[in-house]
């Protein structure tokens, strides 16, 4: 089984840093006011090809803003060349990815704290 390399994990950790400055500083208003946060990096052994996820916030249609990043590849990665292009030998190729793990999580959060519980029954016979 072979394992995540320690560069791999330095290099998504970077990737990450520098995507989100990008997205919140170079790109702000590309997006109609959408907050884009990544979510996670995942890169490929050789560091050619990382996989990107978004999360949204204050969006009404995500796979629509999915495919407005997604059209917006090429801008974004000719921005992170500039920012990591002599660091490393090939800037990686970027997909993106939508990550609705939160709005998941709050999705359950409603039906659980929507659900009708009644009080477990007390037992008469209790002895010690």
């Amino acid at each position: 089984m072979t394992g995540i390399s320690k560069r791999q994990q330095q290099f998504s950790r970077q990737l990450q840093k520098d995507l989100s400055s990008i997205f919140q500083k170079e790109l702000s208003g590309a997006f109609k006011g959408a907050f884009i946060t990544i979510t996670g990096v995942e890169i490929s052994p050789d560091l050619s090809v990382a996989k990107i996820y978004l999360s949204f916030m204050l969006v009404d249609d995500p796979k629509a803003l999915l495919e407005e990043v997604r059209s917006k590849t090429s801008q974004i990665r000719g921005v992170l060349g500039r920012m990591i292009g002599k660091q490393v030998r090939i800037v990686p190729s970027l997909v993106f990815f939508h990550d609705n793990s939160a709005e998941e999580g709050a999705r359950i959060d409603r039906l659980i704290s929507g659900l009708d519980i009644p009080p477990a029954p007390e037992d008469d016979d209790q002895t010690n």
